[in-house]
């Protein structure tokens, strides 16, 4: 009995790409690390209710 499909060699040549890939480049790929962020600017009180709070 024969199989009408054969998901083998597909799935093969579907990802052949990717083991070249990988031959060249090494696991993992050697991607840049991800930038420094800058600490998000701190949120400053407005200048009324700063005034009000000095008041009393």
């Amino acid at each position: 009995m024969k199989h009408a499909f054969n998901w083998k060699r597909p799935l093969f040549y579907a990802l052949l790409p990717l083991f070249i890939l990988l031959a060249f480049v090494g696991f993992p790929p050697p991607f840049a690390p991800p930038g420094v962020t800058r600490p998000r600017q701190e949120q400053s009180v407005p200048a009324e209710e700063a005034s009000r709070s000095q008041r009393s």
